[in-house]
């Protein structure tokens, strides 16, 4: 039996959220398995469809981890265990039992300074796990900078589900919707710094000179909301820019479905990090071609100039150029089958045999 320990997991929604999940629900046809998760509202319904064990842990933050932890060096005391997979460093912190521990890493929540207290403590958790799975190269090699032994790494990109074919009510109110806007970007994430979606809305205004019907979607919500708003008013945006929030999971991938571009050129903003980005894989599936930022993971999930565009998120010519050179003669037509084609290798079915190699070669 594997346990796995997390902090992030459904029915809360979140990219987090949807690997933990696959990752226990695709071990669990392989392996025994009982998951150790954070409590939450209306937990019951879902926990009670999985096909394994699912433990919710509640009580104030502050002391859930001590009392998480407990539970699991109970629990491993009166069975036989073969192994302990975590979201999150800080998951396995305060665990005892000398169990073989997997730990998942992902960017942002390992780019702490050298030295500082958070750095002294993730260091003591990762140097004494069996291995370390990082997302990405760029996770893989940030760690290793930060002091991490570089032979316990090991890197196996995010899964992610096959998808299912969408409604055609919902694709026709998107089409309704959308009108004649046309070429249309799209951008699914929190709205936060890292993201960049100013930049791309800087980059629109110059683009509307050329294509006066472009279209930009931004489905998320977040602490810039309110920020990016108000620059889509003062630059005179207002019919070019469309707003969703709080929206079913069939009406974002028909959005995502009927665009042309998924423009996120994320950046690193003070500590956080795109340690991957599972987004362009999601839009992938539908055909559609990504621009990413050459700072963080997004390497790992688009290929240059094959399945979409890698560029400098902090430079806004080059965000300009980007979105441009693939909009002209529609080459993001080109790049969208070249990404639908590329994206089979994330699919869980074949992602679960990299977890299966570690698992058994030790």
């Amino acid at each position: 039996m594997y346990l796995i320990v997390t902090r992030s997991y459904p029915p809360t929604i979140g990219g987090m959220q949807n690997l933990m999940w696959g990752l226990s629900d695709e071990l669990s046809k392989n392996y025994m398995i009982k998951v150790f998760a954070d409590y939450e509202d209306n937990h019951k319904i879902f926990d009670d469809k999985a096909s394994f064990s699912i433990e919710r842990v509640g009580g104030p933050k502050i002391l859930r981890k001590y009392r998480k932890s407990y539970l699991i060096d109970e629990f491993v005391k009166n069975n036989k265990i073969e192994g302990i997979i975590a979201d999150h460093w800080k998951s396995l912190e305060n665990l005892k039992t000398d169990k073989k521990k997997y730990c998942l890493i992902h960017g942002k929540e390992i780019n702490h300074s050298k030295g500082s207290s958070l750095h002294k403590r993730l260091i003591k958790v990762l140097n004494n796990v069996e291995k370390i799975i990082a997302n990405s190269e760029y996770t893989k090699n940030l760690a290793i900078e930060l002091g991490i032994d570089r032979d316990k790494f090991v890197v196996i990109n995010p899964g992610i589900s096959q998808y299912e074919e969408l409604n055609q009510k919902t694709l026709d109110k998107v089409e309704s919707l959308l009108s004649i806007k046309t070429p249309r970007l799209i951008t699914v994430s929190r709205f936060d710094k890292r993201k960049n979606h100013e930049k791309i809305i800087m980059a629109l205004r110059n683009l509307k000179q050329i294509y006066p019907n472009i279209i930009y979607v931004c489905v998320g919500y977040g602490d810039e909301e309110e920020n990016i708003k108000k620059l889509v008013k003062e630059l005179n945006l207002e019919t070019q820019v469309m707003f969703f929030k709080d929206i079913s999971n069939d009406l974002k991938n028909a959005l995502v479905a009927k665009s042309n571009i998924f423009v996120m050129p994320s950046i690193i903003h003070e500590k956080s990090v795109e340690g991957f980005g599972i987004a362009y894989i999601e839009a992938a599936q539908y055909e559609i071609p990504s621009i990413g930022g050459k700072d963080g993971g997004a390497a790992d999930a688009i290929e240059h100039e094959k399945t979409g565009l890698i560029c400098d998120g902090n430079n806004l010519d080059d965000i300009y150029s980007s979105i441009n050179s693939m909009l002209e003669n529609k080459k993001y037509i080109e790049y969208g089958k070249n990404a639908k084609e590329f994206v089979s290798k994330f699919y869980w079915s074949n992602i679960i045999e990299q977890y299966k190699k570690v698992l058994n070669s030790i």
